[in-house]
């Protein structure tokens, strides 16, 4: 292994401290599931520095930069071998039979978010020997059989016409990204929109009627409705209204740490008892405390034990940076505002350069190849295999085949 993935394994076996059977049985189950991370980020290439530099001089607008930099980092390694072959060990180091790929930037505007569907889509067809586009669950199970991985593509937001000429023409491009690909959209991304309240608002508002209209075309369709980044009143309404399982792909319980991207308890059990689930995220300061691997474990630990192993999964929001070629000297972006998606609460977020939350035990312990001492970590905790199981890959596929529109698309004898 990179020495990188090495350190950082060292730094999870320190933490965890697993005795020997811990350890060997918690690798071995591991290797031997359908392991799905319930939403994260397949291994990144390094950007090239030299073209970046040259965009910059040539006078380029900031949204041309940002677009050039996620060019390279979604595909550089299809024209770099030894790209490649980092990218290829990233995945088997991790031991994930799939991943729920953010394949859609932030936002509705459907021509936004088209350009990581494209790019993962030639990633996809270029490296079908390894990689596996999900269009039907079952292609989780299939991409294990063939020793391949699996992407499913979310959005992170629901594709608006904006011609507002009425709710059909405006939800039409849901099922324009169901046929694309895509699996789960969230409603909003941190902040209002024409669905409900982000996360990052002051208010508490709850779903708008369009809000309703979008979910319900959604359930029509067979896309996963999504509500990490809503607020809690657009999540709770969210789960009650939908008529098939609603999840928080990459959040965490307020019971462990009360943070506006987690959820309280009555959300909680809203999601649950829609059939969805909650994924745990890997962000040190939505997990609080130390924002390690134990605390990745405690927020699972609370879910599973107040409303069962059924509804709780691991959405890391991670990646994998590749190290081969990767150039220390950076590119300054052009200057601009910030980005009105992104914005957060004062306090939400860590200042930047804080040295209580970028500590090498908290970033380490949590990357993206380290999926496997997140299985020994459940063994130590005590889970049955079968609930490790669940927690780990098989409650994602069960949301994924519960949204999934066969009687449209598949024969009954297919199912």
């Amino acid at each position: 292994m990179r020495e990188t993935i090495v350190r950082y394994h060292q730094i999870v076996r320190y933490l965890l401290q697993p005795s020997q059977k811990e350890l060997e049985h918690g690798l071995k189950l591991h290797r031997a599931s359908i392991v799905c991370d319930a939403y994260g980020f397949s291994p990144h290439a390094p950007v090239d520095t030299e073209k970046l530099k040259k965009l910059v001089a040539e006078g380029c607008s900031p949204e041309e930069y940002w677009d050039a930099v996620e060019e390279m980092i979604m595909t550089g390694y299809l024209s770099d071998s030894e790209c490649l072959t980092e990218f290829k060990e990233a995945w088997e180091v991790s031991g994930l039979t799939g991943l729920m790929q953010n394949a859609g930037e932030e936002g509705q505007d459907p021509l936004r978010l088209l350009k990581r569907f494209a790019r993962y889509t030639l990633v996809c067809d270029l490296l079908r020997d390894f990689l596996r586009k999900l269009t039907v669950p079952e292609d989780l199970l299939l991409a294990r059989q063939e020793n391949r991985h699996a992407l499913c593509f979310t959005c992170n937001g629901v594709p608006l016409s904006q011609t507002w000429s009425s709710v059909e023409e405006e939800l039409g491009y849901i099922r324009v990204f169901f046929q694309l690909g895509c699996r789960m959209m969230h409603l909003t991304y941190n902040r209002r929109n024409m669905l409900g309240d982000g996360c990052g608002e002051k208010g508490n508002g709850g779903l708008s009627d369009l809000g309703q209209a979008a979910i319900k075309e959604m359930n029509r369709v067979g896309v996963i409705v999504d509500v990490a980044h809503c607020n809690w009143q657009t999540s709770l309404e969210a789960a009650k209204f939908s008529s098939k399982p609603v999840v928080a792909s990459h959040s965490g319980a307020c019971g462990v740490n009360p943070h506006p991207r987690n959820k309280p308890d009555e959300v909680i059990r809203a999601i649950a008892e829609s059939g969805g689930y909650v994924g745990v995220c890997g962000i040190p300061y939505f997990l609080g405390r130390k924002g390690d691997i134990s605390a990745l474990l405690d927020h699972i630990d609370y879910i599973a034990k107040k409303f069962g192993t059924d509804y709780v999964a691991i959405g890391t929001d991670r990646g994998y940076q590749c190290q081969s070629k990767r150039q220390p000297e950076t590119v300054a972006a052009p200057a601009s505002r910030p980005d009105f998606q992104r914005l957060w609460p004062e306090g939400s977020l860590p200042k930047s350069g804080d040295p209580d939350w970028e500590k090498e035990e908290q970033l380490g312990s949590l990357d993206w190849t380290c999926w496997p001492y997140f299985t020994v970590g459940l063994v130590q905790r005590g889970y049955s295999d079968e609930e490790i199981q669940k927690i780990i890959g098989l409650n994602v596929l069960r949301v994924l085949k519960a949204n999934f529109p066969y009687e449209r698309y598949l024969k009954p004898e297919l199912q």
